[in-house]
């Protein structure tokens, strides 16, 4: 094999390798503990991300809470965490769908969210919270 070809194949490896540290870079348990209930959060002026987001076929898809309940079971949750995860590009909130999407235009989102501009700024304490977890902390 060429020197170039050795360089490419190395390239390829730590490429993968990065990719697959960053995916598992996303905790199961902070995002229950931490980034779940986000979801469940009434903020002024805005619905809760589950009452949208449990009725709609969008990319970011949660489980229904069952009647009477106050968080989602494990189950769910795990449910929960696949839809989100594959609107995240984990280490990088700021390439992650996840986040730019509910963001005001004026801080980085996108221009458009039916349900509003849930963030402000990336200096709201949640949009922190979701940032920590896409970042592995």
């Amino acid at each position: 094999m060429t020197l170039a070809g050795r360089k490419f194949v190395t390239m390829v490896v730590l490429g993968t390798a990065a990719t697959v540290a960053g995916a598992q870079s996303l905790d199961f348990e902070t995002f229950r503990m931490r980034v779940e209930p986000i979801f469940l959060q009434k903020r002024a002026g805005h619905a809760r991300c589950v009452v949208c987001h449990s009725a709609s076929n969008s990319a970011f898809r949660l489980q229904p809470i069952d009647k009477g309940a106050t968080a989602w079971t494990e189950e769910q949750s795990r449910r929960n965490f696949e839809s989100v995860s594959r609107l995240v590009k984990p280490g990088d909130p700021d390439a992650s769908r996840f986040l730019i999407h509910p963001l005001s235009p004026e801080a980085g989102g996108d221009k458009f969210h039916g349900g509003g501009r849930q963030f402000a700024s990336k200096d709201d304490p949640d949009w922190q919270i979701l940032a920590a977890w896409v970042r592995g902390k």
